[in-house]
């Protein structure tokens, strides 16, 4: 092929990922000076609309709709494209889907995977058959019925063995009760004493045979333990190769920056990792070390394909967003046509590395000193402490009003504000350890301050107990079904939950059990885990209908798990419903989480009178 003909196909296929967009829609619109956050933003209105655009394509590809119906992250980039064929500088947009589709990556309309690992005979795909024919050798070891019967006849014969040795080790017990019997009895001549000695040495030297003849392998074990081996062997084979090919094909993933520069995913979340936790911590923290290694499916989101495909070919980045679409996924909280930030786990080193630091630091913290210094400014130290409020105070503890942005503890920097550097300066002579529980550094409302250590103990002994009495107030954005995805057409196909059902509102008062357990990637996350996540129960009931999409509500913990009542709220299991201005499981922005401490009760550590504090919220 001549080399006009392979620069007129690379044009046409650049034409079909770089999507123009109309003018009617640019006019009037200005940019930001610097691109969004893609870990927290708030959607360009330009994005918005492209990405309705978007979303009418997909709802339009009846070839993918059964398998992005059942949930899939899309993405769009707004660029600018300095050097178009016409001259002139255009704006347009770049689109993107996690993973694959259809087992492809190379779909036209999208950019391109940043490693296309998928091609039929290459390194990987020819490994990973390697590895399926182990997997395949395995199920079929398994699947041996003479070894699934062999394996019951084995247990049943261990079963007699632990028998007939019981059985003999209560004939000895036996025995030896009659011979002390017979001791208490008095009146034994030498021969005698020597007969029961005799008697239970005897026991004992057949006990020790019993135990050896039992303990000899049949030729069935035998050939069960060979065949245990094989497979155990097979499986460290398998891990040594899925080990093996997913170090390469992380090394082949080679991202660039805005300079230009290229790390592979090895050395980006290597680095990473290195700027958060010291070298030595790396062997002894489990959460360090595992953020040394790239999770699975990294490096294949949105964002980084495309910033990626972005930097290849000359755009530059202006805005991004993305939006879920299909079902919600079991554990973590998504919603159809919901805006979503990048993930921590597999997204935040990669797009630290692909973005200049700029893009992370908000207006506000650059201009109060949060980030970019140590931290925030005597004064707003100060202003934020004359926030808390004293609600009730003895000699053993205080109640307070702690606002929401502050800390109950300090983090990894001692120099924070938080709840307990202001009690400490607050009550020198306090020998307690001060904080018996904690409110997110969002929510605001009632604390209880131990001022010695009596009172701290009784008090957490109440917590644990589940004697303590919590009411919390919240707005929540309660999620409008249609029924129809943005076509018109029902979505999706599949039975819609009870609480999806168009026109069914949020029962007025229940009981929400979803256990919760932490996303150890992208902490503080939690996610719902029914077989290994811990109990968590809230009661809810409905306060008022503040206009048709928000609701306040009183929310009632019986259980005190991390993030127990926004995940509550926002999972489709429990209401579907994010508290507003949640940023980590909700869409709406708002000034604050409308989150608050209203009310609580406990017992009194010294006199074991019930004490109840109310403060309302201020929203």
């Amino acid at each position: 092929m001549d080399k006009p003909r392979v620069l007129l196909d690379f044009l046409y296929l650049c034409s079909m990922i770089f999507h123009s967009i109309d003018q009617a829609l640019l006019s009037g619109i200005d940019f930001p000076e610097r691109m969004n956050n893609p870990l927290d933003y708030q959607p360009h209105p330009l994005c918005i609309a492209v990405c309705k655009e978007l979303q009418t394509y997909l709802s339009e590809r009846e070839d993918w709709r059964e398998e992005i119906d059942k949930g899939k992250m899309f993405g769009v980039l707004i660029v600018e494209n300095a050097q178009p064929a016409s001259g002139a500088p255009e704006i347009g947009y770049l689109a993107a889907y996690s993973g694959q589709i259809g087992g492809r990556s190379d779909w036209d309309d999208f950019v391109p995977a940043v490693f296309d690992y998928l091609q039929p005979d290459g390194y990987f795909k020819t490994h990973e058959a390697e590895i399926s024919g182990i997997n395949q050798s395995i199920r079929k070891l398994e699947a041996n019925t003479h070894m699934k019967e062999a394996k019951g006849l084995i247990l049943q014969l261990q079963e007699e063995r632990k028998h007939t040795i019981a059985a003999y080790q209560e004939k000895i017990k036996k025995a030896k009760a009659k011979r002390d019997a017979r001791r208490e009895a008095g009146n034994l001549n030498p021969e005698e004493e020597a007969e029961m000695v005799k008697e239970s040495q005897f026991m004992k030297a057949e006990l020790r045979r019993l135990k050896k003849s039992l303990s000899e392998k049949t030729a069935l074990e035998t050939e069960f333990e060979d065949y245990q081996e094989n497979i155990l062997r097979l499986k460290q084979l398998r891990k040594q190769l899925s080990d093996a090919l997913q170090q390469w094909l992380f090394s082949q993933f080679r991202m660039l920056n805005q300079e230009g520069e290229s790390k592979d995913l090895l050395e980006i979340f290597r680095d990473e990792a290195l700027k958060e936790y010291p070298q030595a911590a790396i062997a002894t923290s489990r959460i360090a070390a595992l953020k040394m290694v790239p999770p699975a499916g990294s490096g294949e989101c949105c964002e980084p394909k495309l910033l990626q495909y972005a930097y290849q070919h000359g755009y530059k980045p202006l805005q991004m967003a993305m939006f879920w679409w299909g079902e919600s996924p079991k554990e973590e909280i998504r919603h159809h046509l919901q805006f979503y930030p990048a993930c921590n786990g597999k997204c935040k080193p990669i797009l630290h590395w692909m973005l200049p630091p700029s893009v992370f630091e908000s207006p506000a913290s650059a201009e109060n000193g949060i980030g970019g210094q140590k931290g925030p400014f005597p004064k707003q130290v100060e202003m934020l402490y004359e926030q808390v409020e004293t609600l009730y105070e003895d000699c053993e503890l205080t109640v307070i009003h702690k606002p929401a942005g502050l800390l109950s503890v300090p983090g990894k920097d001692a120099a924070q504000p938080s709840v307990y550097a202001l009690m400490r300066r607050k009550h020198p002579e306090a020998t307690g350890p001060l904080i018996v529980h904690r409110l997110d550094m969002a929510t605001s409302g009632l604390m209880i301050i131990a001022k010695t250590e009596f009172a701290y103990h009784r008090l957490q002994k109440e917590f644990l107990n589940h004697r303590v009495q919590k009411k919390y107030i919240a707005i929540i954005s309660e999620k409008e079904i249609s029924g129809k995805d943005i076509s018109g057409k029902d979505f999706p196909e599949k039975e819609i939950p009870e609480k999806d059902i168009p026109g069914k509102k949020i029962p007025e008062k229940g009981i929400i059990s979803l256990p919760l357990q932490p996303d150890y990637l992208n902490r503080p996350r939690q996610i719902v885990n029914h077989e290994q996540g811990k109990e968590a129960i809230t009661e809810y009931e409905i306060l008022e209908r503040i206009d048709g999409s928000h609701l306040r509500i009183a929310l009632y913990p019986k259980t005190g798990r991390t993030h127990q009542l926004r995940v509550h709220c926002a999972h489709q299991e429990g209401l579907n419903a994010p508290i507003l201005g949640d940023p980590l499981y909700g869409n709406e922005k708002a000034a604050r989480l409308h989150l608050h401490a209203e009310e609580i009760t406990f017992e009194h550590p010294l006199t074991g009178k019930k004490i109840t504090i109310k403060r309302k919220a201020d929203f």
